[in-house]
């Protein structure tokens, strides 16, 4: 397990490296100034390809958009868990490590989502509500495939291997594929913003779970 975690933290670092040199890519290939209010884009030929393939679907967008909700769901479920945990065995300490990480990450995400909603790399092709709001990354992508990976992977460790955790396995994969693509046929985001969300996400969640198979290693000596 501890081999399979260093494996998880490496190649999780190599997704959070790739996001890094894509943000940069983005800023200086092929940029122009095809945006809203004619703002820079990166890629901007193929997002444009891209966009006018799509066009903008919004109602596409407000069920992803509140299906966003999802996730968070989950990670009130989790934080729940550790707040019980809490106040049965009366110590931070002893709480299951993995819980404690798994805290952590959420509140990291968390913050990167409201980070990124604050920070205009790009703004979305089109006006909301005739708003220019940032797009880089997909803040509703990064939200869903940061955090219902960890709901397989807590539902595989923690429940048997019977139909319930193949349901919940199962179903959070087809839920993230939904998310993912329709947020990307919904128009709302240049292609690029979702890539760079996917790097950033496996980057995130790879690291957690390397993370957690170290932790478990050690705590089983």
């Amino acid at each position: 397990m501890k081999e399979n975690g260093k494996k998880s933290l490496i190649i999780g670092s190599v997704f959070t490296i790739a996001f890094i040199v894509w943000t940069i890519l983005i800023q200086t290939v092929d940029v122009q100034p095809v945006g809203q209010n004619r703002t820079d884009v990166g890629f901007a030929t193929w997002n444009l390809w891209f966009h006018k393939l799509t066009g903008a679907n919004m109602l596409l967008y407000t069920i992803t958009d509140w299906l966003g909700l999802v996730p968070l769901f989950v990670c009130l479920i989790f934080a729940g868990m550790g707040f019980c945990q809490l106040l049965q065995r009366k110590n931070l300490f002893k709480v299951d490590a993995d819980i404690i990480i798994l805290g952590v990450y959420y509140v990291i995400v968390i913050g990167c989502y409201l980070l990124f909603e604050e920070i205009p790399v790009n703004y979305r092709p089109i006006l909301m509500n005739g708003v220019m709001e940032a797009s880089y990354p997909s803040s509703t992508t990064l939200l869903v495939v940061t955090v219902m990976p960890t709901l397989v992977e807590q539902a595989l460790r923690r429940m048997k291997k019977n139909t319930l955790s193949k349901v919940i396995a199962v179903g959070s994969i087809a839920f993230s594929l939904f998310m993912v693509v329709g947020r990307l046929v919904s128009g709302v985001h240049w292609i690029t913003d979702i890539i760079g969300s996917m790097l950033f996400s496996l980057g995130l969640f790879l690291i957690y779970k390397g993370l957690v198979q170290v932790f478990l290693c050690k705590e089983m000596r």
